[in-house]
């Protein structure tokens, strides 16, 4: 980058510096500091005001840019689309909007009806308040909690804070609503019991937070296929299985939140199919569109959505929710296009492939440096925990842990940790590369790693 474009772009680092609010940041940090400011990208890789190039293993920070940066095929789609017609409110159709809902729900069988919303923490509260509705029409007002798992994170409003299973996300923003009920995480590595099956034990614990509630209050249990922020947590041999059986024995809707998971990242369009298992709900938003426009769904079954139509002339009978951007043609549209790419470039075959590799090279990093204490993932979504003992498993301090991250941004490579989650626990680097990653990639990444790691010798 030259002199003159650094120049032209100065005022634009001034003016985020001195007027645009920042997510997850603590803007002390610009005391002393100009912002980073991402002005292109391409592949994998992104460039910075300064002309500095960084490989992405985060996909946009935040699992989001399932496909890479630079699809101009998805931009024309977008474009082509805002020109015929941008907006119309969800309460009628669009021709994208109608196409991307049988194209998604071809993959989920079972699941038939889709509603748009504009992000995930949306998604999530339109599925908790139909089971509400759902208690108020069907149950006599019973059956309206909703349990969540520790560890799980459901997005940002104060109802999904409600129903966080990472308790230092929620601090100082409650008081919070009623009726979110937590159950246990599944994370082996960190066993709550000394058993065999840890999987089916892990859920047989959410059996007991039911009874202890009452079955007859119970209306959902939310929960992530395979964790993300809370320590990239893939549940053990039997969870699922027994999950599911749990839930049909006291008829309780299952709702998967794929937010994350979704769109390929575990090698399946969804988290939830690694398993066998039939949701009655699931949500989800990131990789729909990776990040070309904003998108976000959330899945329901016939079964749900006749609920809300059996009596027509009850004012009060249907589902009484909009949401204002879910009318946006943009975002059908910019998920067409992206899952015709994940489909004709084959991006979930090699999403597996891939995630193998990764998986492979991240258990080479664990036979050479013993601050790993564990490592684990799902396709193209994976994470290494790191301690200070791996007798004891004393979480290495958070400081050393983002010094890791900031070695491998020094080296040019953007990785992930879990970070604001538990207090004294946000100890695992996560890597969520894009679908599109090759083996030379993953090599940089975990090279980046190594070298970061070695520095805590």
């Amino acid at each position: 980058m030259d002199g003159h474009a650094l120049n032209d772009i100065q005022a634009t680092v001034d003016a985020d510096k001195a007027h645009v609010f920042h997510h997850l940041f603590q803007h002390a940090k610009l005391h002393t500091n100009d912002p980073r400011i991402i002005v292109e990208g391409k592949g994998m890789s992104v460039w910075d005001q300064n002309g500095r190039e960084y490989l992405d293993s985060v996909s946009g920070g935040v699992w989001t840019v399932n496909v890479g940066y630079g699809r101009e095929s998805i931009a024309n789609a977008v474009r082509d689309q805002l020109i015929k017609i941008n907006y119309f409110a969800g309460s009628v159709g669009s021709i994208p909007g109608a196409q991307f809902a049988q194209r998604l729900t071809e993959k989920t069988p079972g699941l038939n009806r889709l509603y748009y919303v504009n992000s995930g923490t949306e998604a999530n509260e339109k599925a908790w308040k139909m089971v509400r509705q759902i208690a108020h029409k069907h149950h006599g007002g019973k059956k309206w909690k909703i349990l969540y798992r520790e560890r799980d994170y459901h997005g940002s409003s104060l109802a999904a804070l409600a129903a966080c299973g990472q308790h230092q996300r929620a601090d100082q923003y409650g008081p919070f609503p009623e009726g979110f009920i937590p159950v246990p995480h599944c994370l082996e590595y960190r066993a709550q019991w000394d058993v065999e099956n840890y999987g089916e034990r892990a859920a047989d614990a959410i059996e007991e937070v039911i009874l202890r509630e009452g079955p007859d209050t119970v209306g959902a249990l939310c929960l992530e296929p395979v964790t993300a922020g809370g320590g990239v947590i893939v549940p053990p041999k039997g969870y699922w299985e027994r999950v599911q059986a749990i839930c049909k024995k006291y008829d309780i809707l299952l709702h998967i939140d794929e937010v994350v998971c979704g769109m390929g990242r575990t090698g399946e369009w969804f988290g939830y199919q690694n398993y066998g298992i039939t949701p009655d709900f699931v949500t989800c938003a990131k990789g729909v569109a990776s990040g070309y426009a904003a998108i976000a769904c959330m899945l329901t079954t016939d079964e749900v959505f006749e609920k809300f139509r059996t009596d027509p002339d009850d004012e009060m009978s249907y589902f009484r929710d909009i949401s204002t951007f879910g009318g946006c043609t943009a975002g059908p549209a910019a998920a067409l296009e992206n899952m015709r790419i994940i489909e004709d470039e084959g991006l979930l075959a090699n999403t597996k492939a891939m995630g193998d590799y990764l998986m492979s090279r991240l258990h080479e990093l664990k036979e050479k440096h013993k601050v790993i204490g564990d490592v684990r993932g799902k396709g193209l979504f994976c994470g290494a925990e790191l301690v200070a003992d791996r007798a004891t498993k004393e979480p290495l301090a958070e400081k050393l842990v983002q010094s890791v991250v900031a070695s491998a941004d020094a080296d040019g490579v953007l990785i992930g940790a879990t970070s604001r989650s538990f207090k004294g626990m946000n100890n695992t680097l996560c890597f969520s590369p894009a679908l599109i990653v090759d083996e030379p990639k993953i090599d940089r990444i975990i090279d980046a790693v190594d070298r970061g790691l070695a520095k805590l010798a």
